[in-house]
């Protein structure tokens, strides 16, 4: 427990030295929020509905998707490039500690954002907190597990930092997109939103929507997101390797 703990505390020491990271993972989301929310459109509601309501659980989302591929990969393959993990299988500490604490590090940093983007759309552009609480959490917890498993499957694949990154990046936008960045979910037509529903960023956008207008989040949605949470898992632990 003592050299779990160590290598937690070291990862965390590291991870806080990256101001690049800690940017785009708490930083981004909640700057792209108030540049949103600085739109007029963004606000007017004469639609029935505001689009800066819509984006808060988007922007939540993209905390996550940024997190799972462009933060943890590299992290976790440069290490495998330079002989850290191989290293470390000859010591008492497992290399299992240093996946758990770097999937650890990046879910809180993720967390920290969506408090982030909640707490700003609703000081700063009157957006009602999600009044179905309890459903919102089960969603972001296995959304974030989604992400982190995906983020662990491209450091499986990779064998390099620099290919991580590239695959990381591929996976990025149609992410970004399935999270409904450039057009939310609820706006798609509906072939299209049942198929992007499918995907773990799409179950999810609609997901922290349905908890944010105060339903409960569709159990389709939850169990899709469940779904790619332990396929992602399973196949990751099967093809990862520390050398």
């Amino acid at each position: 427990m003592s050299a779990t703990t160590a290598v937690f505390k070291a990862e965390a020491r590291l991870f806080r030295r990256e101001p690049g990271v800690l940017f785009w993972v708490i930083g981004f989301p909640p700057l792209l929020l108030v540049i949103l929310g600085s739109i007029p459109s963004f606000r007017d509601g004469s639609g029935g509905f505001r689009l800066i309501d819509v984006y808060v659980p988007i922007l939540v989302l993209v905390a996550l998707v940024v997190a799972g591929l462009q933060t943890m990969p590299p992290v976790l393959t440069g290490y495998r490039e330079r002989g850290i993990l191989r290293r470390m299988s000859a010591t008492p500490v497992r290399p299992a500690a240093l996946l758990a604490a770097q999937m650890g590090l990046n879910g809180a940093a993720a967390v920290v954002s969506a408090l982030l983007c909640l707490a700003i759309g609703r000081v700063a552009f009157d957006v009602p907190l999600p009044q179905q609480a309890f459903g919102y959490v089960l969603a972001l917890l296995l959304t974030a597990a989604a992400a982190l498993a995906l983020g662990a499957l491209v450091s499986a694949l990779a064998r390099t930092a620099k290919i991580a990154s590239a695959i990381g990046s591929v996976v990025f936008f149609p992410s970004l997109f399935c999270a409904g960045l450039w057009i939310p979910v609820r706006s798609m037509p509906d072939l299209m939103a049942h198929i992007v529903q499918l995907t773990p960023f799409g179950a999810a956008a609609s997901a922290l929507d349905q908890a944010s207008t105060g339903h409960w989040p569709d159990w389709s949605h939850l169990g899709v997101l469940a779904a790619w949470a332990v396929v992602l898992t399973a196949v990751a632990a099967r093809w990862f390797r520390w050398e």
